[in-house]
């Protein structure tokens, strides 16, 4: 038997909003500089640097959206990020060190923007039920 839980009060669901909103921004910054240290400096493989590096471009647009605080940004990245995860899990089971360490804090990173994204959105759709007029 499935229970709802209780919409936020106003003051929990700000607060969510905006732990939920700095995980999100905080956790894509990381993944951006991960991908750029990684592919530029820390590649055993590739020490002066690749092209690989570019990987990280589509992570910066959602940037401004996160910032602005933007519905839309959050559901569509919630979505993008799981090509990244999938490419952390691919490279940690076939790398080797410290690749595939590298490729462990990615999969970590895309986790925690994930459930950051879904805690966000989920806070922000039942705080706006809550305050909707009840239909007549």
């Amino acid at each position: 038997m499935y229970i709802a839980s209780p919409a936020p009060t106003p003051a929990t669901a700000s607060a969510q909003v905006q732990l939920s909103r700095w995980l999100a921004v905080g956790s894509l910054t990381a993944l951006i500089l991960l991908g750029l240290a990684w592919e530029l400096w820390l590649s055993p493989l590739r020490p002066g640097g690749s092209w690989l590096s570019l990987k990280v471009l589509p992570l910066c647009l959602p940037l401004a959206g996160l910032l602005k605080n933007r519905m839309y940004t959050y559901r569509w990245v919630s979505l993008v990020v799981w090509l990244y995860f999938i490419e952390g899990v691919v490279r940690a089971w076939g790398d080797r060190a410290p690749g595939n360490y590298l490729a462990l804090a990615e999969v970590l990173l895309c986790l925690v923007l994930f459930a950051a994204c879904l805690l966000h959105i989920r806070t922000r759709q039942r705080s706006a039920a809550a305050a909707a007029p009840a239909p007549v």
